[in-house]
């Protein structure tokens, strides 16, 4: 016969019990926590994530048919609900997510915590679009009904991006360093998903003009793409690295410096003869000769834009003034996204090419780093 006596708090004696003899074993004491991983149901969490609620998800899932035959329906109900609790309790502690795996209430393996996080900071594309150029206030979070209806996401799904992107740029937008590796520092996100929090955080701090009817036609990758082209070329971890450095910061010296490039306007023949002979091989007649007849006309566009950088409501309209002044014309004019490829590439090559004097050296430093974001700029948010 075996017996077990429980001391107490936690010493246990254990009586050993035959004919001849009984005999008394006493352990040491020791700590016991007996706990079950909490489990994620992926497909239950995404639908919760996309705003849905707990009885739309019990219809959905029996619409699904096949894994929930045989199955009764408050078994079912019982299930989601209790799902659906778990992740109301967790979402507070997912608002800082290292907190995740020091909290002693959930215990979670290292998947399911990344499937957490990374299904909470979610973000529809069509939705930061849309939350472009607003402020993260309670006014606008209680506008976002027309969010939802214009993107087609539910409006819990809405109000979680928008609280969620008002987090991440209020805990990162005064930290030096970069914006990217600070988000995932802070919040633990993969390196895609972290990049577009960067681009949303870094328009909202330059505060760029993104909303004006000439500009709705561009898509958030179109913005992300400027935006990262910017972060890495015009702002001051450039020419500096270190912590001390932000990428939401503009180089305002290399900006400045950047009315230089005006002389350039003098060297228009010069630069118009080395671009069209480029072009020449290559660009079909009637391009070509729209060009040659409207060459100044984009060459100043290009200049003028340059040296208003340094003004901070110049650089805001930087979008739309690519919009007016070189996009719209070259659409006029049935260019194709080949044409402006190959017009920027021989554009840029040509002012690096041509000779300039010993005291305007710098011209072409700041020309090529101008035209890294310029080109890009033009490229994405060209739409044929």
């Amino acid at each position: 016969m075996l017996s077990v006596y429980k001391h107490e708090p936690i010493v246990t004696v254990l009586f050993c019990q035959n004919e001849k003899s009984t005999n008394l074993i006493m352990f040491a004491e020791v700590d016991v926590f007996i706990s079950n991983y909490t489990l994620v149901d992926p497909e239950l969490y995404q639908l919760w994530i996309e705003g849905y609620s707990s009885t739309e998800a019990v219809t959905l899932l029996k619409q699904k048919g096949n894994m929930m035959v045989g199955i009764p329906l408050d078994l079912i109900t019982s299930d989601v609900l209790d799902h659906y609790r778990t992740y109301s309790l967790l979402e507070r502690i997912l608002h800082t997510p290292p907190k995740l795996s020091e909290q002693p209430s959930f215990q979670l393996e290292p998947q399911s915590r990344n499937l957490l996080i990374e299904k909470y900071y979610s973000m529809d594309d069509a939705v930061a679009r849309e939350l472009f150029g607003k402020k993260f206030n309670s006014r606008n979070r209680k506008d976002l009904d027309e969010v939802a209806e214009k993107t087609g996401v539910r409006l819990k799904s809405c109000r979680r991006q928008f609280d969620n992107i008002k987090r991440i740029f209020k805990a990162v937008e005064d930290i030096p360093g970069n914006t990217m590796t600070n988000i995932k520092q802070q919040f633990l996100l993969p390196d895609e998903l972290a990049q577009k929090y960067a681009a949303v955080v870094f328009i909202a701090c330059l505060r760029f003009e993104t909303t004006k009817r000439k500009l709705q036609y561009l898509n958030f990758r179109d913005f992300f793409e400027c935006a990262q082209a910017i972060m890495t070329s015009w702002t001051y971890t450039y020419q500096h690295a270190g912590p001390d450095y932000y990428d939401t910061e503009m180089d305002k010296e290399f900006l400045l410096d950047l009315r230089e490039i005006r002389y350039l306007l003098e060297k228009e023949k010069e630069i118009k003869c080395l671009v069209t002979m480029r072009l020449k091989p290559t660009m079909l007649d009637r391009v070509f000769q729209e060009i040659d007849g409207n060459f100044r006309s984009y060459w100043r566009s290009i200049i003028t834009i340059a040296g208003g950088l340094h003004r901070t409501r110049e650089l805001r309209q930087l979008f739309l003034e690519l919009t007016e002044r070189l996009i719209e014309p070259w659409k006029q004019n049935n260019w194709s996204k080949d044409h402006v490829t190959q017009f920027m590439k021989c554009l840029t090559q040509s002012v690096l090419d041509m000779e300039v004097p010993r005291d305007n050296q710098d011209i072409r430093c700041l020309w090529d780093r101008y035209m890294q974001v310029v080109t890009v700029c033009l490229l994405k948010m060209y739409h044929n």
